[in-house]
């Protein structure tokens, strides 16, 4: 279902493989694997929290009956939707950094099939948060949207993901950042609905403007000249 059968781990081995993980993704940011890795060993019960407040919503709850994953075979109807459409802006966002939404590595750290989906359904909508939030992928949107993901998740996986992403500012960037990005991003996380419970798939066809309304998404400011 998430693409690799489930490994499940002793305590020691699941602390070793957090603190390994962790270390290797604070010397390269860019290994996905490692991320991965550190977000389903330290995240189990920020994950359950998030299924069961699926299992309150309705759509979250039909995202858990029907269990889409956000595969090329399923979301490439996106790049022949109208351009004011949510399905066309995801598709111009990952057209035009040519982005595959199959890259994403599987789960594999998880104690159910239940939860291995939630991690992967976690993990799989992170580009339509880019795309809805209208952050680029550099390392000052990629630690905005972690701060968006922990107020969402209460991952600790973001909060390390923000404090290893921020260290690696130059001054520059890291006063945009704290003066510019996080103010808005502690912001936008809390007022917009839970994330995690929409059917992102089956709002495709719909203006890009109108979801953003209502689901009270908060578009990052043009960063200052």
């Amino acid at each position: 279902m998430t693409g690799s059968a489930l490994i499940k781990l002793r305590p020691w081995q699941q602390a070793a493989v957090a603190v390994g993980s962790a270390m290797g993704a604070l010397l390269d940011p860019r290994r996905a694997v490692l991320i991965a890795a550190l977000g389903e060993t330290t995240g189990k019960p920020a994950f359950e929290k998030v299924l069961a407040r699926m299992k309150r919503s309705p759509e979250g709850r039909a995202v858990l009956l029907e269990r889409p994953r956000v595969i090329s075979a399923n979301v490439g109807h996106a790049w022949d939707l109208p351009d004011s459409t949510f399905g066309a802006a995801y598709a111009r966002f990952m057209g035009s950094r040519n982005f595959s939404p199959d890259d994403r590595p599987p789960v594999r750290f998880m104690d159910t099939d239940e939860l291995a989906y939630v991690a992967m359904r976690a993990r799989e909508v992170h580009d339509f948060w880019h795309t809805l939030f209208g952050l680029p992928t550099n390392l000052i949107g990629e630690s905005a949207l972690k701060v968006i993901e922990f107020e969402q998740m209460h991952l600790p996986m973001c909060f390390l993901s923000v404090v290893g992403g921020t260290s690696r500012f130059n001054q520059k960037q890291r006063t945009l950042f704290f003066q510019h990005y996080f103010p808005w991003a502690v912001k936008a996380g809390f007022q917009c609905t839970d994330l995690m419970c929409v059917y992102y798939e089956q709002h495709f066809h719909e203006d890009l403007e109108d979801v953003r309304r209502k689901w009270g998404i908060i578009p990052a400011p043009t960063a200052p000249k």
